[in-house]
């Protein structure tokens, strides 16, 4: 229950519903007009973006500010755990449907397109992988496991050990500390984002890989591009959390703003376990 009241906390009416309604509504019709060159569609991006933007500051401040005024009491708790966990949960089915298109294309349709009764239509398709698919001539490197995607593999790993310091200083109140080891998971971050975009120029200018490259090309982007995607989004949530960290929030024994962030990292950890495994080792 919210200390003081004795009930669950239900906040005023509030603004930034219909802030963000109109951010999507310019980031809708920007795309749209974008995506058929009309210059209005920049300017629309542009003021959708800008609206987001003071919404996310605008909302989430007003959390921050209840949470550590003490309008938050063990139902709320609970109610943010189930939240995010369903949010988590989501997003793990997400991947699973790349991951199964992955599968698919690797164990039976390209074997399938690959057989005695294709043969009349792709007389010369093999059927291996990784492969464009059939129809597709231009040729393409895949990428290797063990140079850059290695390095992103033991980056993120590391990032997992470091925000899991940074909670048991947290949690020993420990301030310094629990800095210390946000700011490494933070830089961590980066460095492995960093490292992303140059494998992705690698593999355009020297590898001819492209999302364009049949099979193998969009699976290969479409899984490390929003796997990539998810690390920034962490990224910026584990900055925002050292800020609040900074500015003296969250408690030992109530931290779930803190918890929550550390739990996404961990799953966009876990995630490109089975990226490397599935996309770069195999």
């Amino acid at each position: 229950m919210s200390q003081g009241t004795g009930h669950y906390y239900v906040p005023a009416p509030s603004k930034w519903p219909i802030v963000g309604s109109a951010a999507l509504f310019f980031l809708g019709f920007g795309a749209v007009f974008t995506m058929n060159k009309m210059p209005i569609g920049y300017w629309s991006l542009a003021i959708g973006f800008a609206i987001l933007i003071y919404m996310l500051f605008g909302w989430f401040g007003d959390v921050a500010r209840e949470s550590e005024s003490g309008k938050y009491g063990k139902q709320e708790d609970k109610a943010f755990r189930w939240g995010m966990s369903w949010f988590i949960f989501s997003e793990v089915m997400f991947f699973a449907a790349f991951f199964g298109a992955l599968f698919y294309m690797r164990v039976l349709s390209i074997p399938w397109l690959a057989d005695a009764e294709h043969d009349l239509l792709w007389p010369e398709f093999a059927g291996g992988w990784p492969t464009a698919g059939p129809g597709i001539t231009e040729q393409f490197t895949p990428m290797g496991a063990w140079g850059l995607p290695a390095i992103n593999t033991f980056l993120l790993l590391s990032s997992g050990v470091t925000v899991t310091l940074a909670h048991w200083a947290l949690k020993e109140n420990k301030r310094e500390a629990l800095k210390m080891w946000l700011l490494a998971t933070i830089a961590l971050g980066f460095i492995f984002l960093g490292c992303q975009i140059y494998e992705y120029g690698h593999a355009y200018a020297d590898l001819n890989l492209k999302l364009t490259s049949g099979a193998y090309g969009s699976t290969f982007f479409m899984l490390t591009g929003f796997h990539g995607f998810h690390v920034t989004l962490g990224a910026i949530m584990l900055t925002v959390i050292y800020f609040r960290c900074a500015a003296g929030h969250f408690k030992p024994e109530n931290h779930f703003g803190f918890e929550g962030v550390a739990w996404y990292w961990h799953f966009v950890d876990v995630v490109w376990l089975g990226l490397f495994i599935f996309v770069y080792l195999v």
